[in-house]
């Protein structure tokens, strides 16, 4: 199909539905009609495994799945074998459900630096269990967040510090302080600014690039040394990096991580773990102020626990997080050749874990370029790649990996003719894609 022929009509008037009753037309910003290119916004029917079919008939290779979450691929078959024996048994009780104890082994099993944990349903609420948990346990008032990294939580102890800060009391963003990732001397800097005033280190452990030698094992020794918590976000990192996150592949140890996403491969659910001593606080078995922890009506409903479990023994048993980076290795290597073949090496640029790669569309003068974006994703759609970010799945096939590196040539083509062109107007259908976070519509 050319992108001249590409069509979404289906889709387009299912998305004016979604805007007529859902504020921003989704349920997440990240999976709005403005990341897309105008009009060619798929709405999905359905998926299983590494494909999606939209409402239109048209099937997707699909990559970053679920925001990340799905890392296993759509409907695996033993993630639901295992919320379907729970379905006619009951998902949630008045008193705790043994899964709840069988699904707490699970976890510290596989992540044996944390000695709790706690579940809930999304990554805000364990984020911010952690920042409020850290907060008792010093008594100090304010959070070091890593400046770095895209998102943390929903809550206005974060959102207050993004270009979408509206509602939120210039005094509560106040009590958020920021820090480079990399950059020990920065945040020890930090750290003797605001003495006995700062409760945690909260950052992703990793991202889109390794941490330098020595960095983590030195936020370590920094957060000892000013008595503060030392707070993993794992909510990308967890199973993409090892089977224990990245605490496990790095061997450093916070005081307190979260993790989500793939962890429930689809199903709603997320996890505080740390040291038995900060995570008491939140429980009955200690003399001081209680802690509000985390109290959630859904967070422990027995089908999303057994999909927990069966993924973390999914990942042990069938190595998929080794699977996750070969796919990721062979893709990384056929985008960056397709690139540079088509001469535009420069300007497509795939980054990242190969469990976790983006790729970044820069203009001529090797700036970020929305337009760019816009022309590249206009290109893989009409080529039946999904495909916001190149994170892949365990269900992809080798084979869907060679024709996505097919279509990105195709996209590439295009995008060394707009370059040449200077312009990338002419091969843009609409308005380009937005940023996320932004002050206005």
């Amino acid at each position: 199909m050319s992108t001249e022929e590409f069509a979404l009509p289906r889709s387009r008037a299912a998305n004016e539905r979604l805007h007529a009753l859902i504020p921003g037309g989704a349920h997440t910003y990240a999976k709005g009609d403005d990341q897309y290119p105008e009009d060619l916004a798929p709405v999905i029917s359905h998926g299983r495994g590494a494909h999606v079919w939209d409402v239109d008939g048209n099937r997707y290779i699909e990559y970053g799945s679920g925001l990340r979450s799905v890392s296993l691929g759509h409907a695996h078959p033993r993630v639901v074998e295992a919320v379907r024996r729970e379905l006619d048994r009951g998902s949630n009780f008045v008193r705790p459900s043994v899964r709840e104890i069988e699904a707490a082994e699970t976890f510290l099993a596989t992540v044996p630096t944390a000695e709790m944990v706690k579940f809930a349903k999304n990554g805000s609420d364990a984020t911010t269990a952690a920042v409020r948990l850290a907060r008792a346990a010093t008594g100090r008032p304010l959070v070091a967040l890593c400046a770095d990294h895209p998102f943390f939580s929903v809550d206005d102890w974060f959102i207050g510090t993004t270009p979408m800060a509206a509602g939120i009391p210039a005094a509560t963003t106040d009590l958020t302080v920021t820090f480079p990732y990399g950059d020990l001397a920065a945040t020890e800097e930090l750290l003797a600014r605001h003495p006995d005033e700062i409760a945690c280190l909260i950052l992703e452990p990793a991202t889109h690039s390794e941490p330098p030698p020595g960095y983590l094992a030195g936020l370590r020794e920094l957060a000892d040394r000013h008595g503060c918590v030392l707070v993993f976000d794992e909510m990308i990192t967890g199973f993409r990096w090892s089977e224990a996150g990245a605490q496990g592949l790095y061997g450093v140890v916070p005081d307190l991580s979260t993790f989500g996403k793939a962890l429930g491969n689809g199903f709603a659910v997320s996890a505080l773990a740390g040291r038995r001593a900060l995570m008491e606080r939140g429980g009955l078995r200690h003399s001081g102020d209680r802690v509000f922890l985390l109290s959630t009506t859904h967070g422990a409903e027995t089908h999303a626990l057994a999909a927990a479990m069966a993924v973390q023994r999914t990942y042990v048993e069938e190595g998929v997080t080794a699977r996750l980076h070969a796919l990721g290795e062979r893709l990384a290597a056929g985008v960056r050749a397709a690139a540079a073949s088509m001469g535009v090496a420069d300007h497509v640029v795939v980054r990242g874990r190969p469990s976790n790669l983006v790729f970044a569309t820069l203009d001529g003068a090797g700036r970020p370029s929305q337009e760019y974006r816009t022309l590249f994703l206009h290109r893989l759609l009409a080529g039946g790649v999904l495909a916001p970010s190149f994170v892949v799945s365990g269900a992809l096939t080798e084979e869907d990996v060679d024709r996505t590196v097919d279509v990105v040539a195709g996209a590439c083509a295009v995008y060394r003719k707009a370059l040449d062109e200077a312009d990338p107007a002419a091969w843009l259908t609409g308005r380009p894609v937005k940023p996320v976070f932004r002050p206005r519509a």
